[in-house]
């Protein structure tokens, strides 16, 4: 009977503007979650808790004692999916150490479930881009040519209060213009032809309405795109903000910073993750979660 497992799950960038709650790429930032059975039950934070409570009782397995605690490399409450890792990486030790009741597609859904949207379980659970449908998933492999620039400023951002401010209702000229954007980034995603890319990421969903929370956004997009980028948009609901380029990442990371005007962010350069959670050996210092 295994004692303990370690499972590596991938940090996503979800929305992709136009595509909200649908539309996400996981990509090569980690966090890694160690489930080790235990004598006694240890504290939880509420986020392993309901995780676990939501496994046990769906899989109808006999509870047992368990202390979890976690490597993060992915910030918090910057719209990269920390959130559903923790609860993946909960979810996939607990499914290990139980023989495995639970299909991956299976503790998507119910990470999916906790999270209340699918945009971030869905790449970080199979890796590439991912387009969710309720808890229908379809992916892509994401060629390693494609190069996602973060600008992470040092502001969080609650995904709570960043839905809070959205409206109840927009044209349908609005919807219908994101509608087909989120159509042709699905489309240049399949067929790899990621030069349709450019353009497609222009929403009328969110993001002009959460400019409020992350006032700086649409001249970082702006400045990516003058710097070659294929595009740029608020990765989730903030306050990160994504481009996607295929030539020149150094200099679209640096027009970002520019932009920003405020010394209080970084850049990270990175690509697609395609392989999604994965089991590991025990790896480095932990932080209890």
């Amino acid at each position: 009977m295994k004692q303990q497992v370690i499972v590596h799950i991938p940090a996503s960038t979800s929305n992709l503007g136009p595509g909200f709650d649908c539309l996400g790429v996981a990509l090569r930032i980690y966090n890694s979650v160690t489930i080790s059975r235990a004598a006694k039950q240890e504290y939880l934070a509420p986020i392993a808790a309901e995780a676990a409570d939501l496994f046990f009782k769906r899989t109808k397995r006999r509870r047992f004692a368990f202390s979890c605690s976690a490597t993060e490399k992915i910030p918090r409450s910057r719209g990269l999916g920390s959130s559903a890792t923790i609860r993946l990486g909960i979810l996939h030790g607990l499914n290990e150490l139980t023989r495995q009741p639970l299909d991956r597609l299976s503790i998507f859904q119910l990470c999916a479930e906790l999270e209340g949207h699918p945009d971030n379980a869905a790449p970080s659970s199979f890796g590439g881009f991912t387009v969710a449908r309720g808890k229908n998933v379809q992916r892509f492999e994401v060629s390693s040519r494609v190069k996602f620039v973060l600008l992470i400023p040092d502001l969080e951002i609650r995904t709570s209060a960043a839905r809070k401010i959205l409206p109840a209702k927009i044209s349908r000229t609005n919807a219908v213009a994101s509608a087909g954007n989120a159509c042709a980034i699905t489309a240049a995603f399949a067929s790899r032809d990621y030069e349709h890319l450019r353009g497609a990421f222009t929403d009328h969903l969110h993001q002009p309405f959460r400019t409020k929370l992350v006032p700086f956004l649409p001249r970082v997009i702006a400045a990516a795109e003058r710097a070659g980028a294929l595009g740029a948009f608020l990765s989730g609901s903030g306050s990160a903000i994504c481009a996607v380029t295929l030539r020149s990442p150094r200099k679209v990371a640096a027009a970002m910073q520019r932009a920003a005007k405020t010394r209080a962010a970084r850049t990270i350069i990175t690509a697609a993750d395609n392989a999604g959670v994965r089991l590991l050996s025990i790896g480095n210092r932990k932080s209890k979660i």
